[in-house]
């Protein structure tokens, strides 16, 4: 038997979207059974010559091999047009939020930036016995994007109103191939009950971008508060070679190994996690060749259940992750590397008709790429130059039933994200950029469970955000963002 849902949207800037999903069995005895997802959409926006149309196709296939073991394959093809890639910033010596919304230093005459994302998933799993499973999947992934994007080179030094746009290729072809394949099961010994999860964890993956075409966009004068557009020359882009010879190429890998152990003590109300992963970074592009670097990473974590609705927990782990690019003598970066200490309570209140959650933490990351203005790039921007990082934070989540059918969810977090280690000790102490130390949110939301519009619901809801730091760059000056405040509602 098969069933489906077929839905159609329209909204304002000429949105029309349209989406099937159906799914069912292929064959008699129910074991091989199948899924489709199909989308497309056109879609303008609130800029002039601004759209995103798309489509994608998602085919699912699983076969029931017996009541232990199935195999499911699933493949994911996606497509997109949009207007030039950086069309939705603008740029202004006057302060934030300076022009109308629907300026743009986009053109209509630009060819539009085309993405093909494709990728299939494979996926085994196997039911060994009643206490252990194991499951190895793989995954190919190929992204290829045609198109261009733009920048600006700057002001008019005499006028404000005048801006330099400018406009380069970008090209990518990018490929990745993943894999796992892991056990996890439960066993008894003595009075210690085990929850086990081992595997092996491997990606590869390559990249190619060419923005390496590069011109002025128009004419030198643009006016951004009386734009005139359709003159001057654009950039055509030279693709009769292919990217894999004229872009630059990034590559990185990764093996994992884990082993993990949760351990039960005075009947599960003590739980002792014990883990730990060795992990080989395998980094390299067309400035420095490949190498390696390996590391253990463990993890500790510890929780007890006090009495049926409080639960207090601690824990203990660290990241090794690869960095990109070179530096100014073309080396590479060291991994990024971070350690996380965190210590939390969560309860339950009014027979579990409210949850509270409180979370402190702290994280150090070190070698954390950030742009160095002594060593300019010659092809543009800054080398980078490694820095440290430290986190703190509070997290608080409150969620319940004020009465029946109306519910509320709320949460805060403060985040003191600062600079820790810097070549510049001005820089050090003052917020890592793209943080936000005050974040709380809020919903409502009310649903009515009899009588003939029983199911039909209300919500709505705010995000409230302090003391911002503007991405990507930020010197604790008064350069910051001001304060955020976003409210939603739906029927």
């Amino acid at each position: 038997r098969s069933k489906g849902e077929v839905t159609m949207s329209l909204g304002s800037f000429d949105l029309c979207r349209a989406t099937a999903d159906v799914d069912g069995k292929l064959t008699g005895d129910g074991k091989l059974l199948y899924r489709i997802n199909v989308m497309g959409q056109l879609k303008g926006s609130h800029r002039k010559f601004d759209f995103n149309n798309r489509y994608s196709i998602v085919p699912v296939l699983k076969y029931l091999i017996d009541d232990r073991t199935s195999v499911t394959l699933e493949y994911t093809h996606q497509y997109s047009e949009v207007n030039l890639i950086g069309s939705n910033y603008l740029f202004s010596k006057r302060g934030y939020a300076d022009q109308p919304r629907n300026m743009t230093l986009a053109e209509s005459r630009i060819p539009a930036t085309t993405m093909l994302d494709r990728s299939i998933l494979a996926i085994f799993d196997h039911k060994l016995n009643e206490n252990w499973k194991l499951t190895a999947q793989a995954a190919y992934f190929n992204y290829n994007q045609e198109g261009a994007s733009l920048w600006a080179a700057g002001f008019d030094p005499d006028n404000d109103s005048l801006l330099q746009r400018t406009m380069s290729s970008w090209d990518v072809l990018g490929t990745s191939k993943m894999g796992q394949i892991f056990l996890n099961g439960e066993e008894q010994t003595g009075t210690v009950s085990h929850k086990f999860l081992m595997g092996l964890d491997m990606s590869n993956k390559e990249y190619f971008h060419d923005w390496n075409q590069y011109s002025m966009l128009g004419l030198p004068t643009f006016n951004v508060y009386k734009p005139v557009y359709g003159e001057g020359p654009i950039l055509e882009i030279d693709r009769s070679r292919s990217i894999r010879e004229r872009g630059v190429r990034y590559y990185n890998a990764y093996t994992g190994y884990y082993l993990q152990d949760e351990l039960g003590f005075l009947d599960d109300k003590l739980r002792l996690t014990l883990a730990g992963r060795i992990t080989t970074l395998k980094t390299g592009d067309v400035y420095s060749g490949d190498f390696k670097r390996s590391k253990f990473t463990p993890r500790v974590g510890l929780s007890y259940s006090i009495g049926s609705n409080t639960a207090v927990y601690a824990l203990f782990d660290q990241s090794f992750m690869e960095n990109y690019g070179t530096d100014e003598a073309g080396r590479v970066f060291d991994p990024v590397t971070g350690t996380n200490l965190e210590l939390g309570v969560k309860r339950d209140w009014l027979n579990g008709r409210w949850n509270s959650a409180l979370t402190i933490y702290q994280i150090r990351r070190d070698n954390v790429l950030a742009a160095d203005p002594r060593k300019p790039n010659p092809a543009g921007g800054y080398y980078n130059v490694e820095t440290g990082q430290t986190t703190r934070g509070v997290e608080i989540d409150i969620k319940g039933q004020i009465v029946k059918g109306l519910d509320v969810n709320m949460n805060y977090a403060f985040t003191e994200a600062k600079v820790t280690d810097h070549f510049d000790k001005s820089i050090e102490g003052t917020q890592v950029a793209g943080s936000s130390r005050h974040i709380q949110n809020s919903w409502l939301n009310y649903r009515l469970d009899r009588g003939k519009l029983a199911g039909f619901g209300v919500s709505l809801g705010y995000q409230y955000q302090a003391k911002r730091s503007p991405w990507f760059v930020f010197d604790g000056t008064a350069k910051s963002l001001p304060e955020y405040f976003r409210m939603d509602g739906s029927i």
